[in-house]
């Protein structure tokens, strides 16, 4: 899996930290960035990228093609 951050709808509201907080961190303008989608399943993956009010988070799959949103 692939994950991504539209930075343009991240707002920081920082649910994908809470859910996953080793794929998942803030920079220093308070905006999440991707880490490593490995280190956690694709179940934990998914449902932090569906707490994200602003669909911010881009999930694809290995062959690229878009999981989520």
């Amino acid at each position: 899996m692939k994950v991504r951050v539209d930075r343009d709808l991240c707002t920081g509201i920082g649910n994908c930290v809470a859910y996953a907080p080793t794929v998942f961190a803030f920079d220093d303008e308070r905006k999440a960035v991707a880490l490593d989608p490995s280190s956690v399943d694709e179940d934990t993956l998914i449902t932090a990228a569906e707490s994200c009010p602003q669909d911010a988070i881009i999930v694809e799959d290995d062959d690229g093609r878009q999981v989520y949103p």
